[in-house]
Parts: C-alpha cells; structure tokens; sequence
C-alpha cells in the first residue's frame, strides 16, 4: 500500500480531511470528527478506470474544474474575451504554499497558462464548529479575465445524505422550510433579486434523516445579501458535491491584470445530533463572531413598540406622546418611530430621499417627541429606508441620476420607488451626511433601516451592479456605525427579506417578517432559528385581528409565539380593553425575566405530531428551561403525548411551573397534576424530564401552554 499525507482540521462536532497532491486538494472526508490521520491511502490507488473513461478521472477537490476530465459542476468558471473567441476557459492549478494547522486551511494556486492565481481559504471555529471559508481569485495576465462563477465553498456529501432542507417563501411568508428527497438530478436553488429574498433564503441543510436531534447533518449559509446559488450535484462515487457561492449577472465580474475577486464568506456546519445540533453550533458562531454590540457587549433586549401598525403615515406629535406614554406603562422600553415623519411623506408614494422631519407635522423638527419619549425611560428608534428614493422627491428631482439605472431601458418601480446608486460616491456622501446629521441632532439609540424593493435596471455605468450595491451597502453600514458607535440598527427589507449573516455583521436585529399572525409566525421563526439565534430575532405582538391574513387569535396565543424572540408590539396599545392591557403588562414582565435565558441558552425545536410544535431553550449554566407547546390545529387524539425536556443536568431537580396555559372546553374533569404545575410547581429531576417528558395540558386550537424549569436545591 502506498501512503500519502493527509491535512485534518478538526474540532469537537467536525473534522475535514483533504489529501494534497501538488494541485488542488482532494477531499476524503468532512463529517462528523475522526481521529488524527497522518496518513493513508491515496485516493486514485481506490479508482481504477473502467473501459470508456478517460485516463484522468479526478476526484473531488476543493475546486474542481470543467475541461481537463471533470465532467460535473465546476467551482470555477470564466475565459477571457477576443476578437476571435473565448481563451483561457480551461484552468489547471497547481501549488504554490500549503499551510495549515487544526483549525486552519489556507492554499495558494496558479495557473501560468491562464495567468491566473488563486486563494482557498477554509477556517475552523472549534468551539461553534462552524467552517468559514472563501475563495479568492487574481488575474496576472494582461488582457482581462471574466468571471461567471466562483464557488465560496465545495464540499463532499457523504452516501446516505440524500435528504435536503430548503428554505422558500414569500412576502409575510418567510422561511418556509421544504423537505426533499435528492435523486439523480441536481438541486439547485438561485436568487436574482439583488436582496437576500423572501423566496430563496441562502441556506441550506443536508442529511440522511433531517430528525430533530439525531443523525448527521450539514449545513450551509452564504454571508451575503445580493445573489447567490446553491447547488447539490450526484457525483460517480455516490456521494454528492455541495457547491454555494454568489450568483453574478453576464459580464458582473471584470478582472483587469493585478485585480481580484473574493467571494463572500460561505458558513458550513456539521452535527450528528440532527437539526437541533446543527442550529446550536450556528447560534454559538454567531454570537462569538458575527454579532458586533455597541461596547462588545449585548445589553438586555428591550421591549419595542413600533408605531407602524398604531399610527402607519398619519403622524401628529400629541398623539405620538400618547402613545408613547401608554406604551411606557406597559413596560416598554424602546419607542420606534416607523415611516411617515419626514418632508412630505403621506403615504408611499413620496419622499423617500428627503431626510428631515417634515415640517407641516413636526414644525418644531422631532425634538419635543424624542424628549417626551426619553423622559418616559424608553430609548428612541425611528425608521429609514436610505437606499431608495422616489421620483416624487425633491432628492429625485434635483439628482435624477443617482437612481441605478442602464442606458436605454425603463426605469422600474417597485413600491412606488427606485433605487439609488450606492456606489456612487456622491449618493453614499449624500446618505452619510443626512443621516448623520438626525443622529447628531437627536438622540437616537436605534435606526430601523428598511428595504422595500428588489433591484431591477441594476447597472453602473452600463453594467450589472448587484454586487457593487451591496459592498457600497455595507460599506455605507460601517461608516455609519465607526461614526456613532453607541447606534443599534435593524435589518428589514419589507420584513426577512435581507437575513443573512453578511447583513448581520453590521447590523444587531433582523425583522423576520411583516407578518405578525402567530399561527404563520410559528414556521417563520423555526426556519429563521435554524441559523440565527432567537435574540435577533424581532417578533412583535399585534393585534388581535392580523393586518395581513385576517386571522383574530387571543392575546396570549399572540404572546406566547413572540416570548423566545425579541419581543415588540406592534399595535396602538391604546385600544386596549383593561382586562387586555394587563395580560400584556403580565407577558411584558415574563419577557423580562425570561429574556436573559432565551438570548443566551441553547434553543431546540420539533413537533409532537403535525399540529403540535414545541420550543424549548435550556439555560446555559443548566439552571433554568422555557419551554413552549403550540397548537396549530386540532387532532383526532384524545390527549398530547408528554413533551421530553433535552439539556438539562440528570443529577438535578427542577421546579417546573406552567406560566401560561388556555382553557380547553369540554374538559371537565380536573387534573390534580396540571393544577399543581400551575400553581406551586411540581419538582422533576432533570432524568425525569428527558426520559419521561413534561405532561402537557388539552389546547385548543391556535392556543400554547408556557412551562418553566428552575434548578432547585443548589
């Protein structure tokens, strides 16, 4: 047997294993962790070449290229344009430096013929077990070299993996998970939208059963929030091959000589604690990595009211106190003033662009609001939507050009709205200094930065802009953040359209969706949680009627849905009848003291049987558990089967309690059990909880029951 030696990375929850053959690395395994190798056998010693195939039948690698006997996806594709046709569209790379250690893979590559180099670069957080990698590319020949595609990530899927989990959706629909089975046929998904989209989320999630807690899993998340693919392609050898990276448009990606492209960092995670362990390495990255908080440390969540469903355009300052007042009795800790306060804006028709206060409304600008709202104890938000503007402006009026738009064709609307050219220096001047100018002036603790469009006539200069808007997106972000470093801002784009790690960079709350229905929310927040963590996560309690379905449902179904979120309100809470308000009084106070386990704990989710959902977040000392059963629709059983508590400490017992729990009709005889769970509590052992469950209580349906579990004796 010939040996070869191998490059491992490895932590708790994954390992990956290449073979370096002076090329581009072959991958022999990314999976579940395995013991140090320090060699083995080479990969080509197990392929002997049947009759028909070519004498180079390459394995997988870590960028496999089209024209040199890969006859499947490449993870790179480009030429270079002449007169007489396209060169250059083969590639064959070979070494340059290789280094490496247990958590880190970075490797340079060349290409004399193309006059191409290259740059894979795969990092390994041992304690997430999340894989951040990218690939970068550079043109060192003189004539310039197009790029079509380049993927972030290449990785193997073992045999077996061949049950996928995409993420679709729509308006008020976000995040609708769909489950498939992968056959002979390529998956792929694409997003063309110039925005992260509503419809195709750019993650991904791969395994042999998708169960809640067991079986092995693998995720992916692209980092960016323009264009993307993913893709899952059957290879020879049975397994598959992951791709994902950044959709670019025709002729998006130039390279001049010495110019280079990286793509946007793809996120990779494995467990084989199914789903749930899959969603608890991507919580645990993205609060150690991805989350920047003002002073490096996340503050408690307060408790929003956004005025938006309370007031929508029809702004007056007196009322606007009111309701800030009746908010602040509630408990509310930060007010957020939603569209309709600057020059001119009635409706959405309007204004956008014009970034002062409008004076017909505001005569003495936002300062009597704001202070009033201070005055109160609560923070002050107000929204904005800096990269659009209407034509109805006086911003559009005077700059016309600055809209994105290509030579000769129409310019598109979408909400009454065009979008301006970010990468124009003097758009991005513009936006700095008029939104600066509001921080400056007022105290504002937090922008709600809006996106109502995607992004079409998307060009610069005669060429597709989609990813220059989105750096000039970020780039706008970051200047705004080193200039007011005290500044919380939201990412909203007409609800979860732009959720994504790359957004969340720079950003501390996603708006997971217009939709504020609880029934419809439940399905939005588990495909939003399958990569982010519930603290940034916003999730608003509205009104009892829901302004986009219609459906009515009882304020605590509507609470009890927003507890493991970062809960808001988003209605005129001055309508409330007494009995209500102090139900919300009540739901506020829980949320307060709950919040501190929810945005910090380990969140798991499933279901009990297609009507019944749970939610269960374990304290990270081990302390405490808030664990919420929701009832979509009604059953043919007679009774719910017990729920089992996982992640808790066996050796303790729990005082678990029933915070909130619904009258179910026709069930008349008492339970002694249930009684004393939702008065004094009942004590459990932590063996009892995850062996025998929690018993859970008759709910109608659209109706949830609160448990908590807090460690006693200790």
């Amino acid at each position: 047997m010939h040996a070869t030696r191998l490059i491992h990375l490895t932590g708790d929850a994954i390992s990956l294993v290449l073979e370096p053959n002076g090329g581009v690395p072959v991958w022999r395994h990314f999976g579940a962790p395995v013991d140090a190798l320090a060699d083995a056998w080479p990969a080509a010693a197990a392929r002997p070449l049947p009759p028909t195939i070519l004498a180079n039948d390459p394995p997988l690698t870590l960028l496999p290229i089209h024209g040199l006997g890969w006859f499947n996806q490449p993870a790179l594709a480009g030429s270079r344009p002449t007169s007489g046709g396209d060169l250059d569209w083969v590639q064959d790379f070979r070494e340059d430096d290789l280094s490496w250690d247990e958590h880190a893979l970075r490797i340079a590559l060349s290409d004399d013929v193309a006059g191409l180099e290259l740059t894979l670069s795969y990092t390994l957080d041992p304690e997430s077990g999340v894989v951040s990698t990218w690939a970068e590319i550079e043109n060192r020949a003189d004539t310039p070299f197009r790029l079509d595609w380049l993927a972030a990530a290449c990785v193997p899927l073992a045999p077996g993996m061949d049950q996928v989990l995409g993420f679709t959706g729509r308006w008020t629909l976000e995040f609708q998970e769909n489950r498939e089975h992968l056959g002979v046929a390529t998956w792929r998904r694409d997003n063309r939208r110039g925005r992260t989209s509503h419809d195709s989320f750019p993650g991904v999630i791969a395994g042999a059963t998708l169960a809640d807690d067991d079986g092995p899993v693998l995720g992916a998340h692209l980092g960016w929030s323009g264009n993307h693919t993913i893709l899952i392609e059957p290879l020879a050898d049975g397994r598959r091959q992951l791709q994902i990276g950044e959709w670019l448009a025709p002729g998006e990606v130039v390279l001049e000589k010495g110019e280079r492209y990286r793509t946007p960092t793809a996120y990779l995670s494995f467990s084989m604690q199914g789903l749930n362990g899959l969603s608890a390495g991507f919580h645990r990255f993205v609060r150690q990595h991805v989350l920047a908080w003002p002073g490096g440390t996340m503050t408690p969540r307060p408790v929003h009211l956004n005025t938006w469903e309370a007031v929508y355009c029809e702004h007056d300052p007196e009322d606007l106190k009111s309701l800030a007042s009746a908010a602040a009795q509630l408990g509310v800790e930060r007010f957020v003033l939603d569209d309709g306060w600057f020059h001119r804006r009635d409706n959405d028709r309007a204004a956008l662009g014009d970034w002062w206060p409008d004076a017909r409304k505001y005569p003495q600008g936002l300062a009597p609001l704001v202070d009033h709202v201070r005055a109160l104890g609560m923070q002050f938000g107000l929204w904005v939507e800096p990269e659009m503007v209407n034509p109805d402006s006086d911003l559009y009026r005077g700059h016309p050009e600055w809209a994105m738009q290509l030579g000769g064709r129409p310019l598109i609307t979408g909400r009454n709205q065009l979008v301006l050219d970010l990468a124009n220096p003097a758009v991005a001047d513009y936006l700095f200094t008029a939104l600066g100018g509001l921080l400056r002036e007022y105290p504002i603790a937090y922008f709600k930065w809006d996106m109502n469009r995607d992004l079409a006539s998307a060009g610069h200069r005669g060429r597709a802009a989609y990813r220059r808007q989105t750096e000039a997106y970020y780039q706008l972000l970051k200047r705004l953040r080193d200039a007011f470093p005290a500044l919380e801002i939201e990412s909203c784009a007409s609800g979860g359209g732009r959720a994504d790690f790359g957004a969340l960079r720079h950003t501390h709350r996603i708006w997971t969706s217009d939709s504020n229905d609880a029934l419809t929310r439940i399905g939005i927040q588990r495909g939003f949680t399958r990569f982010f963590p519930p603290e940034v996560m916003g999730a608003h309690i509205g009104p009892a009627v829901s302004h986009t379905t219609g459906r009515r449902h009882n304020m605590a179904f509507r609470a009890a849905v927003s507890l493991s979120g970062h809960l808001g309100l988003e209605m005129d809470v001055r309508l409330l009848e007494a009995d209500e308000r102090a139900e919300l009084i009540r739901w506020i106070a829980l949320f307060k003291a709950w919040r501190g386990v929810a945005h910090s704990g380990t969140l798991r989710q499933g279901d009990i049987d297609a009507s019944l959902a749970w939610v269960q977040i374990v304290a990270r000392d081990l302390g405490a558990a808030l664990v919420t059963v929701y009832r979509r629709f009604e059953s043919a059983n007679r009774y719910i089967a017990p729920l089992l508590v996982r992640g808790l400490d066996p050796e303790r017992s729990y005082r678990v309690k029933i915070l909130d729990m619904p009258v179910a009709p026709h069930f008349a005889k008492p339970s002694g059990l249930l009684a004393s769970l939702a008065d004094e509590g009942v004590v459990l052992s932590g063996a009892t909880l995850r062996d025998l469950g929690l018993p859970v209580p008759p709910l109608p349906p659209e109706s949830a029951v609160v448990f908590s579990c807090a460690a006693v004796g200790d």
